[in-house]
């Protein structure tokens, strides 16, 4: 029978006894179709994505849907309640990242088992939108697995204007490897073959209605592109399409960042583009000049002036030979 219904569902358990819950939305249409997945808030701090969930739940019509769409508007609820990107060390000392142990472990450390509990429903799915958000000057994009056709087909009906392909497995680096990133959810999503996509919509820790209304469509777009809703497919010019990379322009020191380019993301950029300076902020020593590592598309940039030895500063994608 078609309708929606809400569920809270126990996660994992801190030491004190309380559970870790957050809320499953299922919507069942009243026609036979795929199931899909969607999940926001992974990382606390990355909140649009739970007003995309929101407004979803307002357009959603269960009786013009075929199919099955499962929503987890607050993935992890421990860093959504810090406002956070990880768990605090004392809850998860092994596993501070929860998009690093997909699909979890149902007798692991505290991610792990909340990754667990969230696969029951994202590994029963025919496809998965993990909704992330990142900073301010981010060009929204979608990142899909490197090879992988059918994301890459969710990924364009998403509908932004630059998709990133990320290599995986035995094809990528060993800096790949080395962050764990074979544990997000995407990456396991491609391993137990169902095709996932991870949208990055910009402004982090704000509601920003021109970043939610590109998830809202996006999802929308995705739906109707697996034919569970009915409605006009939006088409619009092909999507740039770079290859992610993980060598990213990173703070040498501790400091302030001035940008001193001219230069918007979304550009094409050369190696070697000075953007900007890192300088001691009381004796005004210039610490960092700071320089494209290669050429390609600039897709983000930090436009916040106090940064931290190691905090990413512009990111850039290599463009397909």
């Amino acid at each position: 029978m078609a309708g929606h219904h809400a569920e809270r569902v126990a996660l994992a358990r801190l030491p004190s006894g309380t559970e870790i819950t957050t809320t499953v939305h299922t919507y069942d249409g009243a026609g036979e179709g795929p199931t899909v997945y969607v999940q926001a808030a992974q990382h606390g701090r990355e909140i649009n994505g739970v007003e995309v969930c929101r407004r979803l739940d307002e357009r959603l019509d269960t009786e013009e849907l075929d199919g099955r769409v499962v929503v987890v508007p607050v993935a992890n609820p421990l860093t959504f309640d810090r406002v956070s990107y990880t768990t605090p060390e004392p809850l998860d000392s092994v596993h501070p990242n929860m998009n690093r142990v997909w699909p979890g472990n149902a007798e692991g450390s505290l991610h792990e088992r909340m990754a667990a509990g969230l696969w029951e429903h994202a590994g029963e799915a025919d496809a998965i939108v993990d909704i992330h958000t990142g900073s301010p000057a981010m060009l929204t994009h979608v990142v899909v697995t490197e090879g992988d056709e059918r994301s890459l087909d969710l990924a364009t009906a998403f509908g932004t204007d630059l998709l990133l392909v990320e290599p995986a497995g035995e094809d990528a680096s060993d800096e790949w490897h080395d962050r764990r990133f074979d544990g997000k959810l995407r990456v396991a999503a491609a391993e137990a073959g169902i095709p996932a996509i991870t949208p990055e919509l910009a402004h982090n820790k704000q509601l920003v209605d021109e970043a939610i209304a590109v998830g809202v469509r996006g999802v929308l777009g995705v739906l109707r592109e697996l034919d569970a809703l009915d409605g006009q497919r939006i088409t619009g010019a092909e999507p740039r399409v770079a290859r992610n990379h993980l060598g990213r322009v990173t703070a040498d020191e501790s400091g302030l960042f001035r940008i001193t380019a001219d230069v918007e993301v979304g550009e094409y950029v050369a190696a070697g583009r000075q953007l900007g300076v890192l300088y001691h902020p009381t004796t005004y020593e210039p610490l960092q000049v700071v320089e494209t590592d290669r050429e390609g598309i600039l897709y983000a940039l930090t436009r916040e002036a106090t940064v931290t030895a190691g905090d990413r500063l512009a990111s850039v994608a290599i463009e397909p030979e």
